[in-house]
C-alpha cells in the first residue's frame, strides 16, 4: 500500500519460491501419495485433467495472476480478477480439505503450497486493482471477501467427504495437476518477464521452494 516498488520486488521473489513449492508439493507429495493408493493409469489422467481444467478456466475468464502492472490489461483483469479469485480460492479450500482427508502430511504440504502462492498473487492483484482505479479500502474489502471463500471451500469439502472418499486419490492427482499448471504456466513465465539481472535470485528462490517441500515431506514421514 505504501511502498509499491519494494512490494513488487518482494512479490517476484515470492513468486519464485511459490513456484518451487507448488512443484514440490505436486511431485514430492501429492502424486506419490495418490499413486500409493491407485495405479498410475487411474491417477495420471486426472493430473492432466487438472492442468487442462485450469487452462480452460483462465481462457474462459481471460484471467491470470499478474504481478506487474506494466504488462497487465486492466480493463479485462479488473473485471475478472475478483471473480477469478473467488473461484480459485474456493478450489484451494477443497484441495486443503481433501488433502487432510488423505493424511495430515498431505494436508500440511498442500496448505503450505496454497498459502505460498496466494501471498504473491494477492500482492499482484492489489496492484492491478489499484492501478485500475479502485480505492484502497475497497480493494482490502474485496481481498477479505475472496479470501473467505477458501475456508468456505474447506468446510464444504469436509461435509462432502463421505461422498468423495472413494475418489480422493483422483482428486489429489487433479490438485497436483492444478499446482503444476499454476507453477509452470503462470508463475514461472511471470519471472521470465523480469528475470534480467535477477536470474540467480529467482532461480535460488525456486530451488529453495522445492527444497523446503522436499524437507517437510521427509520430515513428516
Amino acid at each position: 500500500m505504501f511502498k509499491e516498488q519494494l512490494a513488487k520486488k518482494i512479490s517476484l521473489i515470492l513468486v519464485g519460491f511459490a513456484a518451487g513449492a507448488l512443484l514440490g508439493a505436486a511431485f514430492f507429495d501429492l502424486l506419490p501419495e495418490a499413486l500409493e493408493i491407485k495405479n498410475h493409469d487411474q491417477i495420471l489422467p486426472f493430473a492432466i485433467l487438472g492442468i487442462f481444467t485450469l487452462l480452460m478456466f483462465e481462457k474462459v475468464l481471460k484471467w491470470h495472476h499478474c504481478h506487474d502492472r506494466e504488462v497487465c490489461d486492466f480493463p479485462i483483469l479488473s473485471k475478472s480478477v475478483i471473480f477469478g479469485d473467488v473461484i480459485h480460492n474456493f478450489i484451494d479450500g477443497l484441495i486443503i480439505s481433501f488433502s487432510f482427508a488423505v493424511n495430515v502430511q498431505v494436508g500440511i504440504i498442500s496448505t503450505l503450497a496454497v498459502f505460498l502462492h496466494e501471498v504473491p498473487q494477492e500482492i499482484g492483484d492489489f496492484g492491478v486493482l489499484l492501478h485500475a482505479g479502485y480505492k484502497k479500502n475497497k480493494i482490502i474489502l474485496y481481498n477479505i471477501f475472496t479470501a473467505l471463500t477458501t475456508p468456505l471451500g474447506a468446510i464444504i469439502g469436509y461435509f462432502f467427504l463421505p461422498f468423495t472418499s472413494a475418489i480422493l486419490p483422483q482428486f489429489i492427482a487433479f490438485a497436483a495437476g492444478m499446482f503444476i499448471y499454476i507453477a509452470v504456466a503462470d508463475l514461472i513465465p511471470e519471472l521470465r518477464h523480469k528475470i534480467r539481472g535477477s536470474e540467480f535470485t529467482h532461480y535460488i528462490a525456486i530451488v529453495i521452494g522445492l527444497a523446503a517441500v522436499w524437507f517437510l515431506t521427509g520430515l513428516f514421514k
